[in-house]
């Protein structure tokens, strides 16, 4: 019998990559989609790229209704949105993986430190962080699960290796993302008009982006002690993937190769990471659409410098194909189920 399946929120970006990979899924049916602006309207006049395959119409938000007709909630809904209808689900025994920042955090003081008040901080301490690559097993047992934001995925999956296996210095990490612009949502914004970003290239909030917390938080976790980075998060013109370089400085001098050696080992298995051949850097047109991360990897052999290179697709791995894989995780799935499609070539 397959999973039923809500999106709440279903006409954003993250919404519609969602709908768009839940319909190949084997395992699931889609019986509920939501949205508050397009409340009436078939789903498939709102991306008609769904015509033909998704007969829905979408829902305004009503809870016992969308409890009725689905066992598994995704949430992509904006912060503070969603922190007011997960607890509803999760009294009804709904296992939910949330998109927003509102179940990522532990310290409910760090997430009020960058969002705002939090009304049901005791979730926050039987939710999960949703980045497989480091918390499989609890989420495995999960009831919510509060799915990475796009920078820190790419960010985390390139420095996991080397702060597990204590070979960088835990001082001076740099993280510089390069994102397209769907990361910044469907909502009509002046910086995010087309004018405004085509054939330019611009940092932005910089020691003031949401998701260095997030960072801080995993790397803390994996280090038992506190670790801060210097996040300088861009802006650039295309529609979507992240290339994230980090910066680190080895505990002694490594050769390229020894150092892939480890990358190679550390995620022998994993199913959704890609180790590049030394010589090679990733690219984010060669994720586009899909669930990798691709990873290279650069030792100055002269001194104790490295530098490391991920790609994710910003909509996928970064956001709906990762909520997927928590979720498939959560209901015993095989982990990459609905999410086998190759990338799309450049």
């Amino acid at each position: 019998m397959k999973t039923k399946v809500a999106v709440i929120g279903a006409t954003g970006y993250t919404g519609v990559e969602l709908l768009r990979l839940l319909l190949v899924h084997p395992g699931v049916e889609l019986t509920v989609v939501t949205s508050q602006k397009y409340k009436g309207l078939p789903i498939e006049e709102v991306f008609p790229s769904l015509r033909k395959h998704l007969p829905l119409i979408c829902e305004g938000f009503d809870g016992e209704q969308i409890s009725q007709k689905a066992d598994f909630i995704f949430t992509a809904v904006p912060h503070k949105t969603a922190m007011e209808m997960v607890p509803f689900f999760h009294e009804r025994g709904k296992r939910i993986v949330d998109l927003s920042a509102d179940f990522r955090f532990k310290n409910p003081k760090v997430y009020e430190q960058w969002y705002q008040k939090h009304q049901t901080p005791d979730l926050l301490s039987i939710s999960v962080y949703g980045l497989p690559e480091l918390h499989r097993e609890e989420i495995r047992k999960a009831r919510i699960v509060g799915n990475p934001g796009c920078y820190p995925t790419g960010a985390l999956i390139g420095l996991l290796p080397l702060v597990k296996k204590g070979i960088i210095s835990l001082e001076g990490i740099v993280v510089d993302s390069k994102s397209g612009v769907s990361g910044a949502g469907r909502d009509v914004v002046l910086e995010s008009l087309f004018c405004e970003v085509n054939e330019g290239v611009k940092a932005y909030k910089i020691f003031a982006h949401r998701h260095t917390p997030e960072m801080e938080q995993e790397l803390s976790g994996i280090a038992q002690r506190e670790v801060r980075i210097t996040f300088v998060p861009h802006l650039i013109p295309m529609d979507r993937g992240i290339l994230t370089t980090l910066y680190v400085r080895l505990v002694k001098k490594m050769k390229t190769r020894d150092l892939l050696n480890l990358f190679e080992e550390y995620y022998l298995g994993e199913p959704f990471v890609r180790i590049y051949p030394e010589g090679r850097l990733p690219n984010t047109k060669d994720v586009r659409g899909s669930n990798f991360c691709d990873i290279g990897v650069v030792a100055n052999e002269g001194d104790e410098r490295a530098v490391i290179v991920t790609a994710i697709d910003n909509l996928v791995k970064g956001a709906s194909g990762e909520a997927i894989q928590n979720m498939n995780i959560m209901l015993g799935y095989p982990e990459t189920m609905g999410l086998e499609g190759i990338p799309l070539a450049p």
